[in-house]
Parts: C-alpha cells; sequence; structure tokens
C-alpha cells in the first residue's frame, strides 16, 4: 500500500480530510500558460474552477497574445526565477500552505517544472493529503510535440515521481510511456504499473483514446487507479478545427469536482460529460470552447455519460 493517505477507491475521496478542516473553498494553486485572447491553460481553467466554487491561485508560466490555433503570436515565456518570486511572496503570506491541490499544465519551460515540484514538495509537507494533478501538455495526434526540449524527459523522470493524479491525452500517454499501444488491455495494465511504482501516483486518466479494439465512431477516456480501469464512451464529434483548451478545461473540471467531494469515478464522467457539451455546443470553425456563453454545460452538463468498470 502507498505511504500517501490519498484513498482514491469508489467508497471514498480525496478530500474527505478537506470537508472535515475546512469550511473555505478550495484553493487551488494553478501554474500554466495565459493567452490575452482565446481559452487554453489558466485562461480555460479559472472560470471553470470558480463556477465550481473552487478558489483558483494563479500563476502564468507565460503570456502570449493568443494560443497557437489563430496563427502568430507575440508575448513571452517567464523564466524559472520570476516563477519562484511569486512563489515565494505567496509562501510569505501564508498562501502555499492553505492550498488543498496543485494544478499544472502547459510550462514553457523544463526548469518551471521543477520550481513547480519544489512548491508542490513543500505544501505535501504542510498537508499530506494535497493533491497534484499534473497535465503533462506535450502534444496531440495530428501536431506532434509543440514544447520546448527538456519538458518531455521533465515529465518522465520527475513529475510523475510527485504527480496524485496524471491526465495526457493518448500521444502524450505514449511519449511517457516510450511505447506504442495496440489494444486495451495493454495500456491500462502499463497504467497500473506506472501507479506502483510512482508513490504519489493514485489516478491515470487518458483523454482522446482510440485503440484498435474500441469503436471508432466512438471517443474513450481511460481511468486507471490501483483498485481497477474504467472508460467514459461518447461519441466522436467530427468538428475541424477542434477548439483548443480542451484538456485544461477538463483537467480543471476534473480537479474541482475532486475537491468537492465527488469519487474519481464521477468526478471523471462529470468531466468528460462537460467538455462534451461544451464541443457540442462550439460553432464550427471556432478556434475556442464556449466556456462563457455555456456556463451550464461546466456545472451542470447533459447528457451526463456512464463510466463503465471493466
Amino acid at each position: 500500500m502507498k505511504e500517501s493517505s490519498i484513498n482514491l477507491n469508489s467508497q471514498s475521496n480525496l478530500t474527505t480530510e478537506f470537508s472535515k478542516l475546512n469550511r473555505h473553498l478550495p484553493n487551488v494553486l494553478t501554474i500554466q500558460s495565459h493567452v490575452a485572447y482565446g481559452h487554453v491553460g489558466n485562461a480555460a481553467a479559472t472560470l471553470p474552477m470558480q463556477l465550481l466554487k473552487i478558489q483558483p491561485i494563479v500563476i502564468n508560466t507565460v503570456q502570449f497574445s493568443n494560443h497557437t490555433g489563430y496563427g502568430e503570436f507575440k508575448g513571452q515565456v517567464f523564466t524559472a526565477s520570476h516563477i519562484e518570486d511569486v512563489l515565494s511572496g505567496l509562501e510569505a503570506r501564508g498562501v502555499l500552505e492553505n492550498c488543498h491541490a496543485v494544478l499544472s499544465g502547459y510550462l514553457g519551460d523544463a526548469d518551471i517544472g521543477e520550481v513547480i515540484l519544489k512548491s508542490v514538495q513543500k505544501i505535501r509537507k504542510q498537508n499530506p493529503s494535497m493533491i497534484y494533478l499534473c497535465d503533462p501538455v506535450m502534444g496531440d495526434i495530428g501536431r506532434g510535440i509543440f514544447v520546448r526540449p527538456g519538458i518531455p524527459e521533465f515529465l518522465k523522470h520527475s513529475a510523475l515521481r510527485e504527480a496524485s493524479i496524471i491526465t495526457p491525452n493518448h500521444f502524450e500517454y505514449e511519449l511517457l510511456a516510450e511505447q506504442t499501444f495496440t489494444d486495451l488491455n495493454e495500456i491500462i495494465t502499463h497504467a497500473k504499473l506506472l501507479i506502483k511504482h510512482n508513490q504519489h501516483l493514485h489516478a491515470v486518466v487518458i483523454t482522446s483514446l482510440r485503440l484498435p479494439d474500441l469503436p471508432p465512431e466512438k471517443l474513450e477516456t481511460l481511468l486507471v487507479t490501483e483498485q481497477g480501469a474504467c472508460l467514459v464512451e461518447t461519441p466522436y464529434h467530427d468538428l475541424e478545427p477542434l477548439p483548443n483548451g480542451m484538456g485544461d478545461t477538463l483537467s480543471a473540471i476534473l480537479l474541482s469536482h475532486i475537491l468537492n467531494g465527488k469519487p474519481i469515478e464521477e468526478a471523471t464522467a462529470l468531466a468528460v460529460s462537460s467538455l462534451y457539451s461544451l464541443v457540442s455546443h462550439t460553432i464550427a470553425g471556432e478556434r475556442d470552447l464556449p466556456l462563457i456563453a455555456n456556463q451550464s454545460d461546466i456545472h451542470s452538463p447533459s447528457p451526463i455519460f456512464e463510466i463503465k468498470r471493466l
């Protein structure tokens, strides 16, 4: 049994201790990209968390004019020392010790990842039940790897050791595993081994899963924990282009439901259902999810897809 006190079975959840001890909204330190125009990174995660009664504490790893879906962009990647300064200021105010979770996404630079892990370790010393959800943003099918050199290696060899939950898409999971998977049982077996060999890791959520033994007209999200594996199946949206920020949005919604006391299986089903609803309401040709216009899809998605235990 792992040393961490986090429990992810269906009869409990990641936030039992928090629900007893905290009368305030859960705090999430969210460290990822930001764009002035569009919805990716923190610009995609902040509103869903707020609508689900989570308090985001936002640190931006980059500030760009827009995301790459719109083509050319301007802005800069912040340095690791800049992120460290902001975190130091939060620590001096006693903010970090009161964080219930850390959410990381697009890093900008591998050195920023090391700064994030130091903060995760500090928070975990104060609160062993804190959750670190790492969305290992690296790339996607059709686009390939779109992050700086060093980031995939950092995610494989450092972030996995500290993460409580990871939410890669299919392409990113194969990068982490350094192999290609040909069927569902093979990927489940690998995910269970990943959990077994990483002390803090309790859940692997793989999105946009497409395998030869799965129906091509469906899109699958796979949840693997120490207790077993579950699958959420939705119709496949043939939308071109697909909106940016889908993974960022799903990770924020998933973490919010967990912090609000939902078991990991239910939280996964709700997050997938919200993302499906948002994609369904995305106008063809749009580059962003309609987070503001369709807020009800975030807190009250319809339909809610069933999660099936395998």
